[in-house]
């Protein structure tokens, strides 16, 4: 375990409660939780040395990752840490999310649909193009979308003025983002998982613990299996030795973890039965997370059909072609 993953577990153990994000949640500040971060120095793990970051290299951002997702975090911790990597440390202070699709409207409207943390977040980096544009939340509309706790939102502008913007870096932009979600989707699933695994060995009926069951075991089992298999591919994403992974072995993660999430969340739910759903277990917090990480950036139908493009447009066999990945 690496001295930020230590330092970051303590730091969310002690301000990332389950009674912290319900505050969130309803709409409540997250300052105290973003202070402890900020103060750490977590924001700039992806940074040079020489711009005062502490240049990680990718594979050891994946378990960092990972733990955002085991916690739920209710703050754009994992995007801001992307979005001040791509934007060389420019970005002024605050929480900043990503949007991979930017979508103009009338004249000078703009639209960051579905954005993940659009609700908390006070900037948005977002793809128009090759470019990026940083643009304040502040002076957008928000929408939430679905469940009031849902921290996903569609922000609209008018007439925005960007408070940066950058010539080139959207297609970075958009494979950080889907690995991103992907490793974050991987740690909440074995959070999930594990309490699953926990609940059934405590729950008691007919005199034995459920989890001895032969129908509940077959259901763990499949439900381990794609929690495994979501790991595997997302941590695939993460061993580049350069700044970025490439799109298409993102891709790939992005759509395996979004097609295991609705999975083990309907298992997770469906084992724990009516406590899974009351507002004092956490699992509702979790699962309420994976479905908004699952559709971020493209759920896995949207990945499938581009990486189906990238078959198509090669020569090489489909073997050929999982083996290049």
């Amino acid at each position: 375990m690496n001295m930020f993953l230590e330092a970051m577990e303590k730091i969310l153990a002690d301000h990332c409660t389950s009674a912290d994000i319900r505050r969130v949640e309803a709409g409540g500040s997250a300052s105290v939780l973003w202070q402890h971060i900020g103060e750490a120095g977590f924001l700039d793990l992806l940074l040079a040395e020489e711009q005062g970051g502490a240049a990680l290299p990718l594979p050891e951002l994946f378990p960092i990752l990972e733990c955002l997702g085991r916690f739920a975090v209710p703050v754009p911790l994992a995007q801001s840490i992307v979005a001040r990597a791509l934007g060389s440390a420019r970005l002024p202070a605050g929480m900043v999310t990503l949007a991979t699709r930017l979508r103009r409207t009338e004249a000078t409207g703009v639209v960051c649909q579905l954005t993940p943390y659009g609700a908390t977040a006070d900037y948005v980096l977002a793809r128009d193009g090759d470019a990026l544009l940083l643009l304040p939340c502040a002076t957008a509309q928000r929408e939430t979308v679905g469940d009031p706790r849902s921290l996903v939102a569609t922000l609209r502008w008018h007439g925005p003025e960007p408070v940066l913007r950058l010539s080139e870096g959207g297609e970075r932009l958009s494979a950080m983002a889907a690995a991103v979600a992907a490793a974050m989707l991987s740690g909440a699933m074995q959070r999930t998982f594990d309490m699953t695994l926990g609940y059934c060995n405590n729950r008691v009926q007919f005199g034995k613990s459920i989890g001895k069951f032969q129908a509940i075991q077959q259901q763990l089992s499949v439900m381990a299996e794609h929690v495994l298999a979501a790991s595997i591919a997302a941590e695939s994403a993460f061993r580049s030795h350069g700044s970025a992974p490439s799109l298409l072995v993102a891709s790939v993660a992005k759509s395996r973890t979004s097609e295991a999430a609705s999975l083990v969340a309907a298992t997770a739910h469906a084992i724990h039965g009516a406590i899974g759903m009351t507002d004092e277990y956490e699992l509702g917090i979790l699962t309420r997370r994976m479905h908004d990480w699952r559709t971020a950036y493209g759920a896995e139908g949207y990945w499938n059909r581009f990486i189906g493009a990238q078959i198509l447009a090669r020569d090489p066999s489909l073997a050929d072609f999982v083996q290049a990945l």
